[in-house]
């Protein structure tokens, strides 16, 4: 019983046999794991569709003429990624030191 309490409670000193055969099983544990063990779980497979944080893109100023036309930048992403679903959600002027529009950040899901 007490050899259970002391496992339990962990009252070893570092410097004994037991922390050392402690530590040997959480490295044996880090590196024999599969990566399958965490890899395969079924809510990283949700992720992708319950994922609320939108992806940012980059379009350049050539491409579209103010940032109000959303429907072309909506057209020129969707032709970019493959994506027929890709929607606008927000979009940001990106101004250089010269004052000149150099491009939009373009919000996406």
């Amino acid at each position: 019983m007490d050899i259970i309490k002391k496992i339990f409670l962990w009252t070893y000193e570092r410097n004994t046999w037991q922390w050392d055969a402690l530590c040997g099983l959480i490295l044996v544990f880090i590196f024999l794991t599969p990566k399958s063990w965490f890899t395969g779980s079924e809510r990283h497979l949700l992720s992708k569709h319950q994922n609320p944080i939108p992806a940012m893109v980059l379009v350049g100023a050539d491409v579209v003429e103010n940032e109000g036309d959303t429907v072309k930048m909506r057209d020129h992403i969707r032709r970019l990624s493959g994506r027929t679903d890709a929607e606008v959600l927000a979009v940001r002027k990106v101004v250089g030191k010269d004052g000149k529009t150099t491009g939009y950040q373009v919000d996406i899901r």
